[in-house]
């Protein structure tokens, strides 16, 4: 099912300056369709907190210790949408070949802020018609989850628990009825009562995957074509 959902866009501010940041979160907090959801001051902070949550817009500084923003940004496969914040102009054509949606040139207006992230409002909304997301039973109510923020499924008998990067839901239904509607290029059956989002694997050996703080097993039958799938993403 796909439908064009209307919500606020989680926002990430990356930014070692506190007044640099503390401006950020302030042109953020007044913009109706934006909510601050963190403030860190590094990108490996930033790393777990993008693994670990839904972020929708990104706002990078340049100039960041130990990992500059830049580099970061080269390392993450599918990042949220970025908006480059920096003192030297240099850097916007870099940033442009990596994707950006905009650059921010410090110091910068609430205006050119706004203009910034309106594009950034615009690029979601036309994203969100290509969103998958289910309907599940839970406490006798249907309840939303897009496909791209499941983590894993583990299978209780005739329950499945659901894990998302937001929460985990259990509903009444087999792992094979649910892998039956999952988008099977995103999804791999891992174990007889595991099923994996490729997208969200950060590693994995012959015995198990690992997703951020979790562990899943792979099952000795599954080995095989588990590593064969894995191998050819």
């Amino acid at each position: 099912m796909k439908k064009i959902v209307s919500k606020t866009l989680n926002c990430l501010v990356v930014e070692d300056e506190p007044l640099a940041a503390e401006g950020l979160a302030e042109y953020i907090n007044t913009t109706p369709f934006l909510t601050l959801h963190t403030v860190c001051n590094n990108a490996i902070d930033a790393s777990g907190i993008l693994h670990n949550h839904q972020i929708d817009v990104l706002f990078l500084d340049v100039h960041l210790p130990i990992v500059k923003g830049v580099d970061f940004l080269r390392t993450l496969i599918k990042p949220p949408q970025v908006i480059l914040t920096t003192a030297y102009q240099h850097y916007a054509l870099e940033g442009y070949e990596l994707n950006i949606v905009d650059y921010l040139l410090k110091p910068f207006s609430y205006t050119r802020f706004l203009a910034a992230v309106s594009k950034v409002k615009h690029d979601n909304a036309q994203n969100q018609m290509n969103r998958t997301f289910h309907f599940f039973t839970i406490d006798k109510k249907q309840v939303k989850i897009f496909e791209d923020e499941i983590i894993y499924a583990e299978s209780l008998k005739e329950y499945v628990r659901i894990t998302t990067i937001n929460r985990s839901i259990i509903t009444k239904m087999s792992l094979t009825e649910l892998e039956a509607t999952l988008d099977t290029s995103r999804f791999i059956r891992v174990h007889k009562s595991f099923i994996v989002s490729t997208d969200k694997i950060d590693a994995y050996n012959s015995s198990s995957i690992e997703s951020g703080t979790y562990t899943i097993p792979i099952g000795r039958t599954f080995k095989e074509s588990v590593t064969n799938m894995l191998n050819s993403l």
